[in-house]
């Protein structure tokens, strides 16, 4: 199953309601129980010459890993993420991104995704720790302690 960016979330990575995002769309596989996405990565997400910035590539592992919670329908968060960095990514080939879930332990979930070329080659991995959440206990208090500002506009830009 193709997941899509929503329009309707600003996430940097995978929102769609973000024009300045990287806007990621991946591929559900049910069977494997993985998610899995193909990318090619501009000039834009460059850090030394010709190669993906290392926050960028976390930022995919991070992403993918994130996404295998569609699996189990829970609702969880980024409390941990240690990344390898392998081999230089570079810009403007083919990657495949792919991410799993290794163990569960009450709320704590652990997750691990690769990145690699198209013909297989490691380039990167990470481990995440997720923590499972209420999503509206969440929102609760996240509004509770960071309230809107009267300008809800005031230092965006």
């Amino acid at each position: 199953m193709l997941i899509k960016p929503n329009p309707a979330n600003h996430c940097f990575g995978c929102g769609g309601g973000n024009d300045r995002g990287m806007q990621l769309t991946f591929d559900q596989d049910d069977a494997a129980r993985r998610i899995r996405g193909e990318f090619s990565l501009g000039d834009e997400y460059q850090g030394g010459s010709g190669f993906v910035h290392g926050g960028i590539i976390a930022t995919l592992l991070d992403e993918v890993m994130a996404k295998v919670s569609r699996f189990n329908k829970d609702h969880a968060v980024t409390a941990g993420l240690t990344v390898e960095y392998v081999k230089p990514v570079p810009i403007g080939r083919g990657l495949i991104v792919e991410g799993w879930e290794v163990e569960r332990k009450g709320r704590s979930i652990y997750r691990e995704a690769e990145i690699r070329t198209v013909s297989g080659a490691l380039l990167a991995r990470g481990r995440g720790h997720f923590i499972e959440i209420d999503p509206a206990r969440y929102r609760a208090a996240v509004a509770t302690a960071f309230p809107e500002p009267e300008d809800s506009t005031a230092g965006r830009g």
